[in-house]
C-alpha cells in the first residue's frame, strides 16, 4: 500500500491542472510545468486532487507514489517556488552574476563561467567578512537541484578543512589532521 499516493492534494487558488492524453499541465503565477504519467488516474473534486492506480501490479504501486509527488511539486513550484542557497567557503573563493551567467572563482587556475538555464534565477550575495552565497530560484524543484548539484560538483567540500562549495546549512563531516 502506497502511503505517500493515497494522500490528497489540495489545489490553491491560481493554479490550474489539467489532464490530456497522459500528459498532467501545471499552470500558475509563476510558471507552466509538464509531467507525463503512466499507470495512474487523476479525479478532482472540490479543489482536491486524488491519484488512483490502475491496477495492483508492483510497477503501477512503484508509480502511485512517484508521481503523487511529482505532481505536488509541481503545484507547490509554480505557486510558491523553490530556491536552493551555496555557499562558498574558502580564502578567494568568489562568485557573481552577470544576468544568467554565473562567474565563479573556486581556486583554479581559470574561473569556471557557467550559462545557467533561463528558467533558474540566479543570484550573488557577497558581504565582507562573510562566504559568497550563491541563491538559485525557480518553479522547477528538479532542475533547481540539477543546477545547484552541478555548480557543488565543481569543488567538493573537504573533510579537513572544510573548504569548497556547500549547501547553507549543510553539516560537513570533518576529520583530524595527522597528528605530529
Amino acid at each position: 500500500m502506497s502511503r505517500i499516493g493515497n494522500n490528497p492534494i489540495s489545489i490553491p487558488e491560481g493554479v490550474n491542472v489539467d489532464l490530456k492524453d497522459n500528459v498532467v499541465t501545471v499552470k500558475g503565477k509563476l510558471g507552466e510545468l509538464t509531467q507525463e504519467i503512466d499507470g495512474v488516474k487523476l479525479h478532482f473534486e472540490d479543489g482536491v486532487l486524488k491519484l488512483e492506480r490502475n491496477s495492483e501490479s508492483k510497477d503501477h504501486k512503484a508509480k502511485h507514489g512517484l508521481y503523487r509527488a511529482l505532481i505536488n511539486n509541481m503545484i507547490e513550484g509554480v505557486s510558491k517556488g523553490f530556491s536552493k542557497e551555496l555557499e562558498l567557503v574558502g580564502v578567494g573563493y568568489r562568485a557573481k552574476n552577470n544576468g544568467q551567467v554565473l562567474d565563479l572563482a573556486l581556486g583554479f587556475s581559470h574561473n569556471i563561467v557557467i550559462d545557467v538555464a533561463p528558467e533558474v534565477k540566479v543570484e550573488t550575495i557577497s558581504e565582507k567578512g562573510k562566504n559568497p552565497i550563491v541563491k538559485l530560484t525557480s518553479h522547477d524543484k528538479q532542475l533547481v537541484g540539477a543546477v545547484a548539484a552541478k555548480i557543488r560538483s565543481f569543488r567538493k567540500p573537504e573533510p579537513y578543512k572544510g573548504k569548497g562549495v556547500r549547501f547553507v546549512g549543510e553539516i560537513i563531516r570533518r576529520k583530524a589532521g595527522k597528528t605530529a
